[in-house]
């Protein structure tokens, strides 16, 4: 375990011991806390736009470190907020974005497939049709490396058909349910099945799928078995009954047996080290899976996994490395949140809002400044998209990842 990567949390662990951020029923955040978030919010919105408008870190399209999570971020406040000026700002970016796609790269995180559907999203609220359906032939367009499962594409969320595949219900989700044929949905399930399958065969493993990254077996939700996983109970309508439990569920019961007595997963099969606590890497993506699993197969164990890992994050969540989503304290922060979400205990509430009291002195911690700054998945964007979701908490969503 390794002390040198997390901050010592210092708030109090109980409810009961801080009367400021409930409310006095003891179940919702009271009106001081959300008036202070929104406090927050406004001052940190203040320093990404200016960072924005001078055309900081315009290089990079993606919706992880670029633009296009900057124009996520903006719809969102949008929404939120009832704000059009907002929704603007969301096109502008968007269309420079757009205007910078290579056609090469498959995901909504890292690829054209998550530009395409933010501008699909905004032009279809413009009621602008033709372009609508411009940007969403170009995600189509994308299909077939995904579908190939000899192709070289992974199947993780970063860049593989994982990504992809949230592409799509993120469409359907938005646009509507006609916007992506529900055949392309199940055939992007299928690759996935498919290739899970055929590398577990390969390599003689015990759990019925398994999926590798750079010829690394992942477990994480960035580019492992928890984010492509999680992925696919979302979409559990798609899939049969035999499918989830003789595929799936098993699979996640190897995740289970893989857990530290800290709450925490490997990294990697056949890595040791109890490290990292980061949505990407080890127990915050580990959370939402597991919760999620006692969402669908209705098993307590799998929300007591979900529990012990909630605890892990508590203890060691508030990173070093920084605030964002992908390795920071917000994407640490929202999966307390999930756990709020999924159990309603008031618990996880509470603690989600401490680590958004950790999230409002953005940068005065001395956290490492990350390589993108302003971005949604590893700086200011991302912090500020948590802040926002916890003033309305139980509409929450970690964003390119819970639908």
């Amino acid at each position: 375990m390794s002390e040198d990567r997390h901050f010592e949390n210092p708030y109090p662990k109980d409810v009961e011991k801080d009367d400021h951020i409930l409310d006095s029923t003891g179940q919702k955040l009271s009106e001081e806390y959300t008036s202070k978030v929104r406090a927050s919010v406004k001052t940190l919105l203040h320093i990404l736009d200016v960072g924005v408008s001078k055309g900081d870190e315009t290089g990079d399209y993606s919706v992880y470190t670029g633009l296009s999570g900057q124009v996520l971020l903006y719809l969102r406040l949008a929404e939120v907020m009832e704000d059009d000026a907002y929704q603007e700002k969301a096109k502008t970016l968007a269309d420079r974005a757009l205007s910078k796609l290579k056609g090469r790269r498959v995901s909504f995180l890292c690829g054209d497939s998550g530009p395409l559907s933010l501008g699909a999203l905004i032009y279809h609220k413009n009621n602008i049709e033709e372009k609508v359906n411009n940007y969403l032939k170009g995600i189509k367009k994308l299909k077939t490396d995904v579908l190939n499962i000899k192709s070289e594409l992974p199947d993780e969320l970063l860049y593989g058909r994982a990504g992809y595949l949230y592409s799509l219900l993120f469409i359907q989700q938005k646009i509507g349910k006609d916007a992506v044929d529900d055949k392309l949905i199940r055939s992007v399930v299928t690759a996935m099945l498919d290739s899970g399958r055929a590398l577990s065969r390969k390599l003689k493993c015990s759990a019925p799928l398994m999926y590798q990254w750079h010829e690394k077996r992942y477990l994480g939700a960035a580019h492992g078995l928890i984010g492509i996983l999680f992925m696919l109970l979302q979409v559990k309508e798609h899939l049969t009954s035999k499918e989830l439990t003789e595929m799936i569920q098993p699979t996640i019961d190897y995740l289970c047996n893989l857990q530290f007595s800290s709450g925490n997963l490997p990294s990697s099969i056949g890595n040791p080290t109890d490290r990292l606590v980061h949505w990407c890497h080890g127990a915050p993506g580990a959370v939402f899976l597991f919760a999620k699993a006692y969402q669908v197969f209705g098993n307590t164990s799998y929300l007591e996994h979900a529990k012990k890992s909630g605890e892990c994050v508590w203890e060691r969540g508030l990173l070093k490395k920084g605030y964002g989503l992908c390795h920071g304290s917000a994407g640490n922060g929202y999966a307390l949140l999930y756990l709020y979400q999924v159990t309603k205990e008031a618990t996880y509430l509470y603690r989600a809002a401490q680590f958004g009291n950790w999230c409002q002195d953005y940068g005065q911690h001395g956290c490492r400044t990350p390589d993108r700054p302003l971005s949604l998945f590893e700086g200011l964007a991302g912090n500020i998209h948590f802040l926002v979701d916890l003033t309305n908490p139980d509409e929450a969503k970690f964003p390119a990842f819970v639908l």
